[in-house]
């Protein structure tokens, strides 16, 4: 079971990834803002996991986030933080993105961009922080859902 959903993350990020390469700048105001901590490991593939909080309609709500990919090598502790666009019903937050990542660690210093966008137009862009030893560029399926 873990296996298909690993699978299937990954075809869903490649489904989407063509829309978030070319994703040049948002258009529009931030909808909302969110935070995420997780830890990432890569050897050629890649995995995370974490949670954090979205801020949408003056509410906070909690979420999980989980991911498989490709591309890097190491091990990080990563907390990100930036603006979602596009975001019109709290609903259309959850499901399946494509995470496009750049990014490097080294002890505690480490910094990075990542962008997500997911099939129903939400797109995240995300400032990140990193500690650890990592090296860090591709591409990922990540699943985001409500605690």
């Amino acid at each position: 079971m873990l296996a298909k959903l690993g699978v299937s993350v990954v075809v869903a990020g490649l489904l989407f990834a063509n829309p978030a390469l070319s994703q040049a700048r948002p258009v529009g105001p931030p909808s909302a803002s969110v935070r995420i901590e997780q830890v990432q490991i890569a050897f050629i593939g890649s995995g995370a996991i974490g949670g954090g909080t979205l801020r949408f309609g003056g509410r906070s709500y909690g979420i999980t986030v989980a991911g498989l990919g490709i591309g890097g090598i190491g091990a990080s502790r990563l907390t990100a933080t930036g603006s979602v666009y596009g975001l019109v019903r709290r609903d259309d937050f959850v499901g399946a993105y494509v995470q496009v990542r750049e990014g490097w660690a080294v002890g505690d210093q480490g910094r990075g961009r990542l962008w997500l966008r997911n099939g129903k137009g939400v797109t995240m862009r995300l400032d990140t922080r990193r500690r650890g030893l990592q090296i860090s560029l591709g591409a990922d399926g990540v699943l985001i859902g409500y605690k």
